[in-house]
Parts: structure tokens; C-alpha cells; sequence
């Protein structure tokens, strides 16, 4: 009878190769941080919507997409807005290589960003941008 090997629960990311956890990090060169990063997108860009979000995209003629998020405060409380905001870069961060590269994004989540099922968010978020 073979034996499994099981990783002990304290494994992970940290045993993990540097390529690998790269690729599944969200690293600040991904990221768009600068106001005036965000008001070339608004400026510059295109506007594409969906039922869960609204994204400004813009080409950045780098190798690599960017990413920025914009939440308004009358979709909920600092903890709501804040759900919304790590909802979205998690589907971001884990699906960073199936987005095209070569954009910049800002992300606008609508109201029901925080209570739709997280698997209806990714597919609705992977079908707005594999069109680009």
C-alpha cells in the first residue's frame, strides 16, 4: 500500500518557488497608485460594464497590466467598502495571467459586489476584460 505525503498544515506559500509565489502576488509594479495614474484612465480610456462592475481601461504599451480600485462611499460603511475592495483584488491577483496584458485598469464595483456568490464575481469580471 503507497503512502501519501500530506504537507503539513503550516505549509504553503512559504515553500513555495520565488517564480511561483510571484505569480500569484499582487506586487505594487500591478498595481495603479498615483491619482493622476487614475485620471489618465478616466481620461484617456474606455468604459466597459457588466452586472457587477464598471472598468475604465486604457493601453499602457508596457508588458504588464495595472490595476487600480475605486469604491464610492455610498455603497456601504469603511467594513463594506472594504469587503469589496479585497474581494476584488483577490480575483485580480488570482487571475492576473488570464487577464491580457498591455492595460491599465480602474475597477468600479456596483452595490452588489458584496453580497454576490465570489465565483459570480470572477466569472462576471473575467468576461468583461477577456475581450480587450
Amino acid at each position: 500500500m503507497s503512502e501519501l505525503k500530506l504537507r503539513p498544515p503550516t505549509a504553503g506559500i512559504s515553500e513555495m518557488a520565488a517564480d511561483e509565489r510571484e505569480a500569484l502576488g499582487f506586487p505594487r509594479e500591478a498595481r495603479l497608485v498615483r491619482k493622476s495614474e487614475f485620471d489618465e484612465v478616466y481620461r484617456a480610456g474606455k468604459r466597459r460594464s457588466s452586472s457587477h462592475f464598471t472598468v475604465f481601461v486604457r493601453a499602457n504599451g508596457q508588458a504588464a497590466s495595472r490595476f487600480g480600485f475605486s469604491i464610492k462611499k455610498a455603497l456601504g460603511g469603511a467594513v463594506v467598502r472594504n469587503r469589496m475592495r479585497r474581494r476584488m483584488r483577490e480575483i485580480v491577483r488570482c487571475h492576473r495571467q488570464e487577464i491580457p496584458a498591455g492595460w491599465d485598469m480602474v475597477i468600479h464595483p456596483k452595490s452588489s459586489v458584496a453580497s454576490a456568490p465570489f465565483a459570480a464575481l470572477t466569472a462576471d469580471f473575467l468576461r468583461l476584460v477577456k475581450g480587450l
